[in-house]
């Protein structure tokens, strides 16, 4: 059986209650402001995932990009620190031993939204070998010049949002699909809380009796994918005023079938879990964890 990801707890297991020490106001925060998103690639013939994470934090947005092969050993990492991003143009070239890597970016003219991923105006590229791998980005023209378009599949993102009743983000669960609204609504300060979550202001979920029910899993059709997600809601319910909710929306690498996935093997706690996941090709994964604020 293969072992997804940590991050997220067991939705059976008594013991999978907290994600993440919300005591921690400074850690709290932290996790808030954190977007990691993989892709699965090809260097030189051999499966490798590139990890993308943007930070936000008071000092600045910040960027890193991991480039693992399949036995997990790191190949190369750059980090764009906070306080060096004004900076927001530049490039770093590595030599491997199974060939030169440039990864090079332009956030002059981003756009941001609520979170430290940007929206719009700038470009993130991976090249092997003068061939791209990976364009991220809607400044395409710009990035590529006299280089291939590259190849790599979105496997997995985990996002860190906040919000009071509200919870919302974008998501596309199929390689070819169109992206969607997302949003996960639930006021845990009702006398009966009720979880309701929305593709595109469309109710697609409805979780009544949600103190009985704070764990489970239940499927949705997005674009006639199956997509199976997974909630644990604990933290909200029976934490204290800033613990957090976790969820999942896991699609099957074959759009549209069910891949028999046994979510009592749900027990994750670190990352590398999560970039695993998109090693065994199993489709795309989106994590959310969803923060109060009062």
């Amino acid at each position: 059986m293969v072992t997804i990801m940590r991050d997220f707890p067991s939705c059976f297991g008594e013991n999978g209650v907290q994600v993440a020490d919300s005591s921690s106001s400074s850690a709290a925060k932290a996790a808030q402001n954190l977007v990691t998103c993989v892709y699965k690639c090809r260097l030189d013939g051999r499966s490798c995932l590139i990890t993308v994470t943007w930070t936000k934090n008071l000092m600045g947005q910040g960027l890193s990009v991991v480039i693992d092969d399949s036995a997990d050993h790191c190949l190369c990492k750059v980090d764009v620190k906070p306080w060096l991003f004004s900076k927001r143009k530049g490039s770093k070239n590595l030599e491997l031993d199974c060939g030169k890597i440039d990864i090079c970016w332009d956030l002059s003219n981003a756009r941001f939204g609520s979170g430290p991923e940007p929206v719009e105006g700038y470009y993130l590229a991976v090249t092997f070998e003068q061939e791209t791998v990976l364009l991220l980005g809607d400044l395409k023209k710009e990035a590529i010049k006299k280089v291939d378009t590259g190849g790599a599949v979105f496997v997995a993102k985990r996002e860190h949002i906040v919000g009071k009743t509200l919870y919302g983000t974008k998501a596309r669960f199929c390689d070819k699909g169109r992206t969607h609204d997302v949003v996960i609504e639930c006021d845990v300060d009702d006398k009966d809380p009720c979880l309701v979550v929305r593709i595109d202001s469309k109710t697609v979920m409805r979780v009544k009796r949600l103190k009985w029910k704070f764990r489970g899993n239940h499927t949705i059709s997005v674009d006639g994918v199956a997509v199976e997600v997974f909630w644990d809601v604990h933290n909200w319910l029976f934490g204290n005023a800033t613990g957090n909710g976790v969820f999942m929306f896991k699609t099957d690498k074959l759009c549209g079938k069910q891949s028999g996935f046994d979510p009592s093997v749900l027990a994750w706690s670190d990352s590398k879990e999560f970039r695993d996941h998109g090693a065994q090709g199993l489709g795309f994964s989106l994590i959310l964890f969803a923060w109060k604020h009062e």
